[in-house]
């Protein structure tokens, strides 16, 4: 556990030498841990002790969030350089946007599973406060970050990857989550304008998706396949299209009796006019993404804490399938969610094993090489083969 020293008794230098290198990809295994309940909670089947599970999943995400928010805290206080640093590099900054998605994640999951454990009075107030942390920082992450890129960064189009989408779709989570909260405010007016409030982050994540996206896929067919490490992360993309294609869900679910008729109605539509062909378009992504990991597991890549992106991106998938199971009663979409739990069960533990092996050993302890930025041969196998 992490514990703050007394102003008169200094923290060893080996407890602050230990989150030196802490960056802020780390909050990627709570946001992982975090979709493994929320997305269980949507699926169309009810296995006996599931939501027993589920409940435990969303804890110890919970107690993940706990620990690192602790952990990033010493980190400011004791390597305030480093942190800075983190910032101003290119392949770190946009790491940043999983902060905030940590916080929705688990917020989310008070009211999705939480409750069964605390309360829904306690899972309300919890959510409340982790959705308004998490809105805050997601929207000074989207605004931030781009700007940093260009007026500090100086990137080249040849170094775009998909992490650069990572703090425009975090608004995007707060679209998808904000409106549980929607039902438990005062009829009229407050529940009106949390949900459109919701409609807008949704807008304004999705656009900015869209002007970043064909970056990174022009990078991707013109400059060559990424480098090992960062293979993984082109399951980042299925990030914004599973949660854009869940918020849509999710408006079309609560819209009924807080906006007019009509345009209720209209969300409802949405929901399936939108939602089934970014679902396509998900699906294409995934078997090309998965086509690249393939290449690169082959060519050498091993562990690396881009494995994570494996987890969330495809979970959001799984919302996604299930809101529109919900919405057009079509059975393929139900199998389409269980399906996809069955990938994300697997990354998950494929992640998490190799992480607690990493930490247990202290390689991930240990300082990080820089993260590749500009593209490198595929032969290079030593590095790119190394856990990180």
């Amino acid at each position: 556990m992490v514990t703050a020293a007394h102003p008169l008794y200094p923290l060893p230098r080996s407890r602050a030498g230990a989150v030196r290198h802490l960056g802020p990809n780390w909050y990627a295994t709570v946001m992982g841990t975090a979709i493994l309940a929320t997305a269980g909670a949507a699926l169309p089947v009810r296995v006996p002790g599931l939501r027993t599970l589920l409940t435990a999943c969303w804890v110890l995400a919970l107690v993940l969030l706990l620990v690192l928010l602790g952990a990033r805290a010493l980190h400011w206080r004791h390597h305030r350089d480093q942190a800075r640093a983190h910032l101003l590099d290119p392949a770190t900054a946009p790491f940043h946007g999983c902060s905030a998605m940590a916080l929705l994640a688990v917020g989310g999951g008070a009211l999705t599973v939480g409750e069964d454990l605390i309360g829904t009075r306690a899972a309300v107030a919890l959510d409340a406060v982790l959705f308004t942390v998490g809105t805050v920082l997601a929207l000074a992450a989207a605004v931030a970050v781009p700007y940093l890129m260009a007026v500090r960064h100086r990137v080249a189009a040849c170094e775009a990857t998909p992490v650069w989408l990572l703090p425009l779709v975090a608004p995007m989570v707060s679209a998808a989550l904000g409106p549980l909260l929607v039902p438990y405010l005062p009829a009229g007016q407050p529940r009106q304008t949390l949900l459109l409030a919701c409609f807008a982050l949704f807008g304004l994540s999705l656009l900015a998706t869209f002007v970043m996206l064909p970056v990174v896929f022009a990078r991707l067919v013109t400059g060559g396949p990424l480098p090992l490490l960062l293979t993984p992360t082109l399951f980042l993309v299925l990030g914004p299209l599973g949660q854009s294609t869940t918020a849509v869900g999710k408006f079309a679910d609560v819209a009924p009796g807080v906006l007019p008729g009509r345009v209720s109605s209209g969300f409802a539509v949405l929901a399936v006019l939108y939602g089934v062909p970014v679902m396509g378009f998900a699906l294409l992504w995934l078997c090309l993404a998965t086509a690249h990991v393939a290449r690169a597991r082959r060519h050498g890549m091993g562990f690396a804490m881009t494995w994570w992106a494996f987890t969330f991106p495809v979970g959001t998938c799984v919302t996604g399938a299930a809101a529109l199971a919900r919405h057009t009663g079509l059975a393929v979409y139900d199998a389409l969610a269980c399906a996809l739990y069955a990938v994300l069960v697997v990354a998950w533990a494929v992640a998490a094993a190799h992480t607690v092996r990493g930490l247990l050993s202290g390689v991930l302890l240990a300082a990080p090489r820089p993260a590749p930025s500009a593209p490198r041969p595929a032969t290079d196998r030593t590095r790119s083969g190394a856990v990180r």
